[in-house]
């Protein structure tokens, strides 16, 4: 039985973490990356960059199936802008669970995120649309990421913390136990938060 193709839509450096996640996902058939006018016909690990942004009205009738592979460092705004292009579109966003990660049959994660290798995502955590959950991440017990959020490798999201959209979680980071972090945050790499962020915090 043939699997259901899937375009990922960006040509960088993450778009290489999530082809090894989809490739071992088995789910999926990568049929090619989707970049800027100027990566059109480069290779990435194997796959082609096929069109642009701009031809996805024209894609979404021959590849059913799309998600985001642009990173999230600082600002969420271009993974935002290409997920609600590709939704506006009619685009399957699937989510997408390494089978390497751990996540709880009484969790939810939202259409469009991404759990990479060797992640957890405990009983009773909701993780919202549009989210990476890097390598080695762990989001714990009744903790909430909302949407747009990039929880980075090796950070710990404690038990029945609050991650507000828009937000970063850098590197080995550690978000205290029901802990709020407010929309639009910046968690530093390595950082330990153990008191509630404002919105808008740049740490």
């Amino acid at each position: 039985m043939n699997k259901p193709e899937i375009i990922l839509v960006g040509a960088g450096g993450h778009a290489h973490a999530c082809i090894d996640v989809i490739e071992q996902h088995a789910e999926y058939r990568i049929v090619g990356l989707v970049g800027r006018p100027n990566e059109v016909g480069e290779k990435h690990l194997g796959y082609d960059v096929i069109a642009s942004d701009d031809d996805l009205p024209a894609l979404v009738d021959r590849y059913r199936n799309a998600i985001i592979t642009v990173g999230q460092i600082k600002s969420p705004d271009i993974r935002i802008r290409l997920y609600q292009h590709v939704k506006n579109y009619g685009f399957n966003i699937p989510v997408i669970v390494s089978p390497r990660a751990y996540v709880s049959r009484h969790a939810t994660v939202g259409e469009g995120s991404i759990v990479m290798h060797d992640a957890l995502v405990n009983a009773g955590a909701r993780i919202g649309v549009n989210c990476i959950v890097n390598t080695k991440a762990l989001v714990e017990h009744d903790a909430i990421v909302e949407d747009h959020c990039h929880v980075s490798t090796g950070s710990i999201v404690n038990g029945g913390a609050s991650v507000k959209e828009k937000t970063f979680i850098g590197s080995n980071a550690m978000i205290g136990h029901a802990i709020e972090i407010e929309k639009s945050s910046i968690v530093h790499g390595g950082e330990a938060v153990t008191r509630s962020l404002p919105s808008k915090t740049n740490r």
